[in-house]
């Protein structure tokens, strides 16, 4: 099954570089495999600014990566009192600029996520063995939108207490 998802995420890679004229929504709307991000999204009402923000960055778990999570977890993040806390979550997943993978040294850096409850890093690792932000893999690297770039990633990244 993995497989299958990874082909069709790299399906879109290929299909988004060739034809980018779509927001960042709108791309992975298109790919099929984030919806459970793209729900969060409209649940911390957040959709809009990844549609319409310039220059982002987006880490993108698929869904198969939310599914991973323990049980519960997105349900629970989805109830309206919890939505200061799904903010910080998705906010964690998104840069204030693109930053693409040709972009990455050989090494570990640490960049800034949009503002949500103070400056929070990620680890951003480039290796022989591929990328890696925060322990979560990027599968698929440079999906360009109109208003950013989108890596696919293997792994919902939460923020640190």
């Amino acid at each position: 099954m993995r497989k299958i998802a990874l082909g069709a995420t790299l399906a879109l890679a290929l299909s988004a570089t060739a034809a980018s004229a779509d927001n960042i929504v709108e791309v992975a709307q298109g790919a099929g495999t984030f919806n459970t991000l793209l729900t969060a999204a409209k649940a911390a009402g957040l959709a809009d600014a990844l549609a319409t923000g310039e220059n982002l960055t987006v880490f993108a778990p698929t869904d198969d990566a939310f599914a991973a999570l323990p049980a519960g977890t997105v349900d629970t993040l989805l109830k309206p009192e919890n939505k200061d806390q799904l903010i910080a979550v998705l906010s964690y997943h998104v840069l204030p600029r693109e930053l693409a993978s040709n972009q990455l040294p050989g090494r570990t850096i640490h960049v800034k996520t949009i503002k949500g409850e103070g400056d929070r890093l990620l680890a951003v690792t480039k290796s022989s063995s591929g990328v890696t932000v925060d322990q979560a893999n990027v599968v698929a690297a440079d999906i360009q939108a109109d208003n950013g770039i989108i890596h696919v990633i293997d792994k919902v990244m939460l923020p640190d207490s």
